[in-house]
């Protein structure tokens, strides 16, 4: 453990740029949801074009990250972040006055290559600057900002909206970027691993199939798994992978250190962070339409719902904070997860009469949950990884959690999109019985009426998995995760005793 004096005095300022490089990330994805309406009659984007301007992003974003994470190590990780941030910010000003549907395609596309450099570095930074004393702290804090991101993104997108044009939920990207980058040059040293030799087939293998595997993750839920669009990108994810793991096992310079998946901490909470994701994965894509069609709110309105959610996760990030130094990772992300998994449970008993109060609470009980038990398993796994590949660790665990949140919205979003079919009257015109909007689309108030009926059950079903699946995670934390400073693990023994 670094010795007080031996911190950096501006650790906590540095902290402020991490959680700014962060923030613009999280409010980037939110405010798009909101976005892409008023955009695509603009441009004249066709349906295919909206989903390319959604996916460009994320497919360029998770081939990159592991890659992105080792550079970091390699070359420096400030220099890559203040890149990453320069890419982003110069991105987000084309596409703010982008012109047709091909230049904001493009444009998303330069932003994941952004996101991919800034993301990884941003969290291999804090473990450098903060040790192990300060580290739990420091990621609790760094926790809440992505989470006020992504609660009030979709509200900051509406006022942006409705005060100025769709461009502005893009430009509002740019003054963030010139803040992070002058004072990352001013507050933030650099940090880097040893030099190792480069590794750019693991590169080329990661990069392939992890595109690969987050494309067949995304047409899923349109072609089901029998159709070419599926079973294609599959395979090449499936070889690309498996000679990734081979080759990273058997090169004598591994971009990623496959090792840390043998140490229970690492492995228990990459697991189940993986779980919980895929739990929230359906969340604001099943709730949002919900409160906007079921019980009648605006987008705004939608987004202000999610207000408890933030306010109780900020509380408990930093209950868990303190609680962590006492109590332990283990149990803080099994609790957690736990309360996660009854706001699921909460929520699969909303009907259409519900009102608020039901969602309110089960949101607090979310927000809470989460504000315990994702800092703790993220200190938990991260903890494992030497400071020298701190970057490529946290590109580990930011490709696991953008895994399970893609997987978490093509299966959830698949079952519910199939439960609502399966539920609506035979009688409804075939395109209403596709969604929820479609039914709305028909004026007709009997299909509508049927189609809030059939959308409420389908996602109470859905919102019950998603229970289920995060009480499998808080099993997984607690049989899997160990506190070394109480229960040391024989396949940690060279690493030093965290708290």
């Amino acid at each position: 453990m670094n010795e007080p004096d031996r911190r950096d005095p501006r650790r906590w300022w540095i902290l402020i740029v991490l959680c700014l490089s962060t923030l613009v990330l999280v409010v980037d994805n939110m405010v798009l949801t909101v976005a892409v309406p008023p955009l695509a009659e603009d441009l004249g984007a066709s349906a295919q074009d909206t989903q390319w301007i959604l996916d460009s992003y994320i497919l360029v974003f998770a081939g990159l990250l592991l890659t992105s994470g080792s550079l970091g190590d390699r070359f420096g990780r400030r220099k890559v972040m203040v890149i990453g941030l320069l890419l982003f910010g110069v991105a987000s000003l084309v596409a703010a006055f982008a012109a047709n549907p091909l230049e904001l395609i493009a444009s998303r596309a330069v932003m994941g290559v952004g996101g991919a450099l800034i993301m990884p570095s941003t969290l291999s930074i804090l473990i450098t600057v903060f040790d192990d004393e300060e580290r739990r702290k420091a990621m609790a804090a760094w926790s809440a900002v992505a989470m006020i991101g992504l609660i009030g993104g979709p509200v900051l997108g509406g006022v942006l909206i409705a005060w100025f044009w769709w461009g502005a939920v893009f430009l509002i990207n740019v003054p963030i970027v010139v803040i992070a980058v002058l004072a990352a040059f001013t507050l933030m040293p650099e940090s880097k691993g040893p030099w190792q030799k480069p590794d750019p087939l693991g590169a080329i293998l990661s990069a392939v199939g992890m595109v690969a595997l987050v494309w067949t993750i995304i047409e899923l839920p349109k072609h089901g798994f029998a159709e070419a669009g599926t079973l294609i990108p599959l395979a090449i994810a499936v070889v690309s992978l498996t000679g990734f793991v081979f080759w990273e096992r058997h090169t004598p310079s591994p971009m990623v250190p496959l090792k840390l998946f043998g140490k229970r901490n690492f492995s228990g909470g990459s697991l189940s962070l993986t779980l919980v994701q895929i739990g929230n994965g359906g969340l604001l894509l099943l709730l949002t339409q919900y409160l906007q069609f079921v019980l009648g709110y605006t987008p705004t309105q939608a987004g202000l719902a999610f207000i408890p959610m933030a306010v109780a996760s900020l509380l408990c990030n930093t209950l868990g904070a303190t609680l962590g130094q006492k109590i332990g990772n283990r149990a803080l992300a099994t609790v957690g997860m736990i309360v996660m998994s009854g706001g699921f449970g909460m929520l699969a008993t909303l009907s259409v009469t519900s009102g608020f109060l039901m969602p309110a609470i089960a949101l607090f009980l979310l927000g809470a949950g989460g504000g315990l038990a994702m800092p703790a398993a993220i200190s938990a796994l991260m903890g494992e990884v030497p400071e020298e590949q701190a970057g490529v660790g946290s590109a580990l665990n930011d490709t696991i959690q953008q895994l399970g949140a893609a997987l978490g919205i093509a299966i959830l979003g698949s079952v519910v999109s199939s439960l609502f079919t399966s539920q609506m009257p035979a009688s409804a015109p075939a395109q209403a019985r596709l969604s929820i909007g479609d039914a709305f689309a028909t004026g007709d108030g009997g299909v509508i009426a049927a189609a809030r009926e059939s959308f409420t059950s389908a996602m109470s079903t859905t919102f019950l998995v998603s229970a289920v699946g995060v009480l499998a995670a808080a099993v997984v934390a607690f049989l899997v995760m160990r506190d070394k400073k109480t229960a040391p693990d024989s396949t940690d023994a060279n690493v030093p005793v965290t708290a």
